[in-house]
């Protein structure tokens, strides 16, 4: 599974029963509160969850030789647990009797109270003797509850859903986990915004919308993909409308407090319980640093019925990203920029792309800007502005690359805060946002493989380019799609893919050409 003896020196048990199982685990501390230990312990005996206990105190290291309480109970080892039952003695007293297994030895090794041949037993009827002793097996014993909280240090739990509890026989006649699940990836530039510490790129991350019918204790876990080189991984999560189907922005994450936190660790597995009320909810999976990389499994389990959907946002060109130069634009500066144009133009007054990428350099005012004046964005400019497939510009079409390179100038810079002239991917949605297009994820993905840069930022050209790349592919879609109904029809001759369905996958398809 793992693919070397190597890999297998990191971990725990819980890894272990993850892997073999494929359930989720949950480490539950017995000691801070044996009430809530007592009424999970008897809901879990009810769900088709393998339950274990173990002994585990302050910086436990396992050795090679056993260690043991003076009761017999081994340190590090764990216990199975199967049942509670009660028994009352000829004294009246109701006692609560926990049964255990060891997997690793015999019953024998436990000798504290109710074991096997302690005097206790002699305090209950014959029947309730036969009731509890006649069907034990190889390494079960019996423990009071009281010893037990006193004994043990953690539940170690894997809960297994309809599929995965089929092959475990004692489960067979429990209630069953309903399970739903989301896999997904962080990815650097679109959905890895890290943790709640990092406010401006928190809300990049996938954002996933839990709906509950009804009042319940749910189980959510989260499971990292990265073994070798395992990240820090928490989740948080909010109250949110059930009606809710789109993204949630930036700023409602500065303004409302988180409901839930999980903790924040390395282990491969992150989970947390709680009871929640009837509604929706927000759960917002991250690594703790933003910009890592990997991928995760999130999942919530309940005793009653629930719904788990990714929320993500429509592609949407929600206005052109072309600005129009206004009809009395003819100042000083356009006059110089005349000049020069017609300096390179032909007998028609228009311009091709190598004489667009002189007339840019000229007249571009830094190396900032001029970023967006190599050969390969001015060969997009002419595809974005000239409709008459001459692959040519005239001045009127210059005016408004001009106006829209200011307008784009703009956008890029509100969103470089830290370094004038770097856009950091994790801002390259919002930045094309102000710009006018709302992109889906896996478009954005499309984007940042073919735009970012190896330290994780774009320049201004990179900026340009992408909206002119995006400029074009709407602008096919909506003159394929008169009727607005969202599917289009393309033969080979106008581009490489045939008949593709729906804006997201035509937009994903063209971004990639």
């Amino acid at each position: 599974l793992h693919g070397s003896y190597e890999a297998l020196k990191y971990g725990s048990l819980l890894d272990g029963l993850a892997d073999l199982t494929g359930g989720i685990t949950e480490s539950i501390p017995i000691r801070q509160d044996a009430t809530t230990c007592a009424r999970i312990l008897h809901k879990l005996l009810d769900m088709t969850s393998i339950i274990t206990c173990t002994v585990q105190p302050p910086n436990f290291q396992m050795r090679s030789s056993v260690e043991k309480l003076a009761n017999g109970i081994q340190l590090g080892t764990n216990y199975r647990i199967y049942s509670v039952e009660r028994v009352e003695t000829f004294s009246s007293e109701a006692v609560q009797l926990v049964k255990i297994r060891n997997a690793l030895g015999p019953s024998s090794d436990y000798t504290g109270p109710w074991s096997v041949d302690s005097a206790e037993w002699s305090e209950v009827s014959p029947n309730s003797l036969e009731r509890l002793q006649s069907k034990l097996t190889e390494g079960e014993f019996w423990m009071s509850y009281t010893d037990f909280i006193k004994t043990f240090t953690h539940l170690e739990v894997i809960h297994l859903d309809n599929d995965t509890s089929r092959d475990e026989p004692s489960l067979h006649n429990k209630n069953t986990w309903q399970m739903r699940l989301y896999q997904g990836n962080w990815l650097r530039g679109v959905s890895a915004g890290g943790c709640r510490n990092n406010p401006e790129t928190f809300h990049i991350n996938p954002q996933l919308h839990l709906l509950l019918s009804e009042m319940e204790e749910v189980v959510v876990s989260l499971n990292q993909h990265s073994i070798m080189e395992p990240k820090v991984i928490g989740f948080t999560a909010y109250s949110i409308p059930k009606s809710n189907t789109e993204t949630i922005g930036k700023a409602f994450f500065k303004t409302n407090k988180s409901l839930f936190n999980s903790q924040y660790t390395n282990s491969r597995q992150v989970s947390y319980r709680c009871y929640l009320e009837q509604g929706g909810y927000l759960i917002i999976p991250t690594i703790f640093e933003p910009g890592q990389e990997s991928g995760f499994t999130l999942r919530v389990y309940s005793c009653k019925p629930l719904k788990l959907k990714l929320l993500d946002t429509v592609p949407l060109l929600i206005k052109s990203a072309i600005v129009k130069a206004p009809p009395l634009l003819d100042g000083k500066s356009f006059s110089q920029y005349e000049a020069v144009f017609l300096q390179l133009a032909d007998e028609h007054r228009t311009v091709n792309s190598f004489e667009l990428q002189e007339l840019l350099d000229a007249c571009l005012p830094n190396d900032y800007i001029k970023s967006c004046a190599s050969i390969e964005v001015c060969r997009q400019v002419i595809l974005t502005f000239d409709l008459s497939g001459t692959g040519r510009l005239k001045f009127n079409d210059f005016k408004d690359l001009m106006c829209s390179l200011k307008f784009w100038q703009t956008a890029f810079k509100n969103h470089t805060k830290e370094k004038t002239g770097i856009l950091k991917a994790e801002r390259f949605r919002d930045a094309l946002l102000a710009v006018g297009f709302q992109l889906s994820s896996d478009v954005l993905a499309t984007l940042i493989l073919r735009y970012m840069r190896k330290d994780g930022t774009l320049r201004f050209g990179d900026f340009v380019s992408a909206i002119l790349h995006l400029t074009v592919a709407f602008n096919i879609f909506k003159a394929k799609d008169p009727l607005q109904n969202g599917n289009i029809k393309l033969s080979l001759a106008e581009v490489r893919y045939v008949r593709l369905r729906r804006k997201k996958y035509w937009l994903k398809s063209s971004l990639s050409c």
